[in-house]
């Protein structure tokens, strides 16, 4: 495969999903996140994805600059085609991953940017990260999921604060709102990424699907549906040589060696 705006590497069980445009901060064309969606098609061999950016941003927003279908009477129409053909679909495609993704976040995350870091289902950010919705200082909206995604990790309040307001949220903030995972020290991120990445990618491979599944399912359900999908996981789960590890690691009191099978 030959990409232009993003770098793929799988190594031991990882896939790791490089932003690749550091000159522009990782600014993002609909291009690249087509990048991205074909990317998530060839991860043969990875247990879990690790997504980051190239130098010192993860990636400061949406790059339209390059409109060349563009009708400059109608600027909402080309930004409507390309949220709902290329940063939409991709997101949604990045959100029925069948593996854990983690977001190395380095630097600013703006914009759609923003969006595809809150994506991951465990996000590290370095100190000097930050999080910004900054659509409303050039009057504009929120998108990429991002009215979904925000109240719901850091409720409805401080959601309006983020996108009402325009200003940064710095990663150890965001750490404190339970909008991340955790904030780290800047040198510490990639390891601290690949540490948890491998320890996900060596876990039990059915069992990580199904609880992310649910997890994603349940913000949108009721507790009789929730409880279904539980029992629902929870056979198919069973069922896999990874349980059977687990339980005989249980009672051989060591450590199970999940295989993802």
């Amino acid at each position: 495969m030959a990409f232009e705006m993003i770098r793929l590497d799988i190594a031991a069980g990882v896939a790791t999903l490089i932003l690749d445009r550091p000159a522009r901060l990782n600014s993002a064309p609909p291009q690249m996140f087509d990048e991205i969606a074909e990317a998530l098609d060839h991860l043969k061999g990875a247990r879990a994805l690790v997504i980051t950016g190239a130098g010192r941003a993860f990636c400061s927003g949406a790059d339209l600059g390059d409109r060349k279908d563009a009708d400059p009477s109608s600027p909402g129409d080309w930004a409507y085609r390309a949220l709902t053909r290329h940063y939409g679909p991709t997101l949604l495609k990045l959100s029925k991953l069948g593996m854990p993704v983690i977001c190395a976040v380095n630097g600013p995350a703006a914009g759609i940017g923003c969006s595809i870091a809150l994506a991951g289902d465990l996000v590290i950010a370095g100190k000097s990260a930050y999080f910004l919705q900054s659509f409303v200082n050039v009057g504009l909206v929120p998108d990429g999921g991002a009215s979904w995604i925000l109240p719901r990790l850091a409720g409805k309040a401080r959601a309006a604060e983020m996108m009402m307001l325009g200003e940064k949220i710095a990663a150890e903030k965001a750490a404190e709102w339970g909008l991340i995972y955790k904030c780290v020290e800047d040198a510490d991120l990639l390891t601290e990424a690949r540490s948890l990445s491998t320890r996900l990618a060596s876990g039990p491979t059915t069992a990580l699907r199904m609880i992310r599944q649910n997890l994603a399912s349940s913000l949108d359900t009721d507790y009789a549906t929730a409880l279904a999908h539980e029992a629902e996981g929870q056979r198919v789960a069973a069922d896999t040589d990874d349980a059977a590890e687990g339980k005989k690691a249980f009672r051989e009191k060591r450590k199970p060696e999940f295989r993802g099978m």
